[in-house]
């Protein structure tokens, strides 16, 4: 629905209280028309793929780097400081850990600030993000936009493949 429908619509004097709450319900809901507009099969994906995240960024911040390993599928593939990464196993992945560097900038914790799902079919989720990195005091030190490919292989779901402006 556009602004000059819902403009339209606003204007129009509305006379009853379903028509009230008719109109509340649209404009809630957005362009879209719909709370959800995925099939089951593509929002268990997106659930699934929204969760790997959620996991990916606990373990992140705890600096836990078997647990944040084990939110990736391999090889797992990461585009950022003009670069491309491969990284072929977990082991591979583990040998060297970030926290230190990130440390040394002020890092503290990260948060998503922004998930946007891009594309979803059953065993593939494309997922725009901002993430925003803070220092010990709660203070932002940086935010940056990505897209995170989280995939379903052997059953398991985890990030296959990252892209961000951050360093």
């Amino acid at each position: 629905m556009t602004l000059q429908n819902r403009q339209s619509i606003a204007g129009s004097g509305l006379r009853s209280s379903t028509q009230a709450f008719l109109l509340a319900a649209v404009l809630t809901m957005g362009s879209s028309g719909t709370a959800s507009a995925h099939p089951p099969e593509q929002q268990a994906a997106i659930d699934a793929a929204l969760g790997v995240l959620d996991a990916f960024m606990t373990a992140f911040n705890r600096r836990d780097m078997s647990a944040w390993a084990e939110t990736l599928n391999y090889p797992h593939v990461r585009f950022a400081s003009g670069g491309v990464r491969v990284w072929q196993d977990q082991s591979a992945f583990e040998a060297k850990p970030p926290f230190r560097a990130l440390a040394d900038i002020g890092w503290d914790h990260s948060h998503w600030m922004r998930r946007d799902i891009v594309m979803a079919s059953p065993d593939k989720v494309h997922i725009a993000t901002t993430f925003e990195r803070f220092n010990a005091e709660n203070e932002s030190i940086g935010r940056y936009e990505s897209l995170y490919i989280v995939t379903r292989l052997n059953g398991r779901w985890g990030i296959q493949s990252r892209s961000s402006q951050a360093p």
